[in-house]
């Protein structure tokens, strides 16, 4: 629907508004092309320059990634997932894991104790997905299957501020599970985490954290050269 047109700075801010609900909302996932710039003017109802100036200042943000002659790409589901994605893009793929194990595996723990039916068969439901996505050889679709799943889990601790902050650094993790898992998947990347969900139903907090903590780790062979003391 149109939006209405008051000053310039104010429709701007609509604008902005309007594409960002876009990707908060999930209606854009992450990695996706978002609609072109004469698309975008028409479903809006406002002036080319005002898109341009809405899409550039979400790609200042982080929000969205401007690729010259292949389009715009949404590069994250908030400004803070942005930075996250721009200050760890090149860190130590090790450190990475090793921050995902310790987030997971407190958040296992957490959910253990405070999972609610509904939490169970959500992750019933995402854990036949990402088998299912394993079983297609769909690398992308893996990735999303499983960092979907951990995300579950991780909000099924019902600790609002950890699920925030797992969710922003969400695009992080995936770059590291795209890395790991490689283009094709293969017997030695295969994770099973049957035992995680078992855990978390039955409300085996121990076994739940150190079944969490365990995945981010256990890499392909020669992924990581462990620090001496390991």
């Amino acid at each position: 629907m149109p939006l209405s047109h008051p000053r310039r700075s104010a429709l701007s801010e609509q604008v902005i508004a309007a594409l960002r609900n876009q990707i908060t909302s999930g209606e854009w996932p992450v990695g996706s092309r978002i609609p072109t710039e004469p698309e975008l003017v028409e479903q809006l109802g406002v002036a080319r320059n005002t898109v341009r100036e809405a899409v550039r200042a979400l790609a200042h943000n982080g929000l969205l990634d401007i690729r010259q002659g292949s389009g715009t790409y949404v590069a994250a589901t908030s400004e803070l997932a942005g930075v996250m994605h721009r200050r760890f893009a090149g860190a130590d793929p090790r450190h990475v894991a090793e921050l995902r194990s310790t987030l997971e595996s407190g958040a296992a723990r957490l959910a253990a104790q405070r999972r609610t039916e509904k939490d169970v068969k959500q992750l019933d439901a995402l854990l036949r997905r990402r088998e299912e996505a394993w079983e297609s050889g769909d690398a992308e679709a893996f990735v999303t299957a499983d960092a979907t799943f951990h995300l579950a889990v991780v909000a099924a601790s019902h600790n609002d501020v950890m699920t925030a902050m797992y969710a922003d650094l969400g695009e992080v993790l995936r770059d590291w599970l795209r890395e790991d898992v490689g283009r094709e998947l293969t017997p030695e990347t295969y994770m099973d985490h049957t035992r995680l969900l078992d855990a978390i139903r039955s409300g085996d907090a121990d076994t739940a954290a150190a079944e969490a903590a365990s995945y981010p780790l256990l890499c392909r062979p020669g992924r990581f050269t462990p620090p001496a003391g390991d």
